[in-house]
């Protein structure tokens, strides 16, 4: 089993940067799950080592066999698109079957291997349609078992569930987890920009942003330390409040918000504990997931400029005195629109990021505190 090693990838089209000096060491048997906006480069990534794109500097490795220069279809990966690419004129049993014989495997084999793979995406019934004949998340399937059938070393995911309704999404993503478990001798890279999806199906996520790998690490880590504003921003769905902060000796001003003893900031942290963080007097940032904004009649008055419903949870955007803020309540909830709420921030857990944006301090939840 070999790892797959980038090296300093760079890719500019039409003089924009869309990878920047990526280089990452991807193991098998571990899911990675890219994860950034549209735009951040997880496509541009992915096609790189598929060998859709040119390198404008770089190299790609698989163990000790450089990718550089070699044809896409020379080079052993499997690929799911977001659309749903199956060839029109085939059966399912013969799109999934496709690869295999193309690869050298005999008739009778290939089709065995392609109706396991069918059985295990529950198409086991439809075998002989064609993709016409399918609905989108069956046909998103098939794609799925053709990539699983080809059983590549290094098969790339991107964003192959986008296009699908909410409930397909999430029937497929169990599947999905289900269908990947115990190919230890598989890299899986995965693309999202869903950060519920990221966290619950990588083993390792990193986070994209402007052709750049801002953040690696196991997804809880990453999710309860971002390492800066930008990482805060990628994982986070309902985006997460930045708020400019005053650190004084004794309390802190947050912008909007008002004054805070420093005890409700940091917890039971002393003084002494904060300065040992690095955290001086001076300017800094906050990080306040929308979660930490909670409905207060005795909290500031904010006037109601969105509310979207999501299943049984409703996200509301506020303006405070100028200042834009997500709250984020496990209810359906009518907020209307230009109506005042009053709200204050639960400060159990708070990010702290210097003025150039990089994390300075992390209060974690203590039990029992509000």
């Amino acid at each position: 089993m070999s790892a797959l090693t980038l090296q300093n990838l760079n890719l500019n089209v039409d003089d924009e940067i869309w990878l920047d000096d990526i280089s990452l060491h991807l193991e098998p048997g571990g899911l990675y799950t890219l994860l950034g906006r549209t735009g951040a480069g997880k496509t541009s990534l992915i096609r790189t080592i598929a060998g859709l794109e040119d390198l404008d500097g770089g190299r790609i490795w698989h163990g000790d066999a450089c990718w550089n220069g070699l044809a896409p279809w020379r080079r052993p990966v499997a690929m799911v698109y977001q659309q749903f690419i199956n060839y029109p004129h085939l059966s399912v049993l013969d799109n999934v079957a496709f690869p295999l014989r193309r690869a050298g495997v005999g008739a009778d084999e290939a089709r065995d291997r392609a109706r396991a793979m069918i059985d295990k995406v529950g198409l086991s019934a439809m075998v002989a349609r064609r993709p016409g004949a399918l609905s989108g998340g069956q046909q998103q399937r098939v794609a799925i078992a053709r990539a699983l059938a080809k059983d590549a070393p290094v098969l790339l995911l991107d964003e192959p569930l986008v296009n699908l309704d909410y409930k397909l999404r999430e029937q497929l993503r169990e599947d999905l987890v289900e269908l990947l478990a115990g190919r230890q001798s598989t890299i899986v890279v995965y693309a999202s920009t869903e950060p519920s999806e990221a966290l619950q199906m990588s083993s390792r996520l990193l986070l994209m942003e402007e052709g750049k790998v801002v953040q690696e690490g196991r997804p809880r880590q990453v999710f309860d330390a971002p390492a800066s504003i930008g990482a805060a921003r990628v994982v986070n769905d309902p985006p997460i409040n930045i708020l400019s902060m005053t650190l004084d000796t004794d309390a802190a001003e947050v912008e909007s918000l008002g004054y805070f003893p420093l005890e409700s900031l940091f917890g039971a942290a002393r003084l002494a504990d904060i300065g040992e963080a690095g955290l001086s007097p001076g300017q800094y940032y906050i990080g306040l997931r929308a979660s930490d904004l909670q409905l207060a009649p005795e909290g500031r008055p904010a006037e109601v400029t969105l509310t979207e419903v999501s299943g049984s949870e409703t996200i509301t955007h506020l303006d405070m005195a100028g200042c834009h803020l997500v709250l984020h309540e496990r209810a359906v909830v009518n907020h209307r629109v230009g109506s005042q709420i009053h709200v204050r921030p639960r400060l159990s857990t708070v990010f702290v990021f210097d003025r150039n944006g990089a994390l300075a301090h992390v209060a974690h939840p203590s039990r029992g505190q509000d």
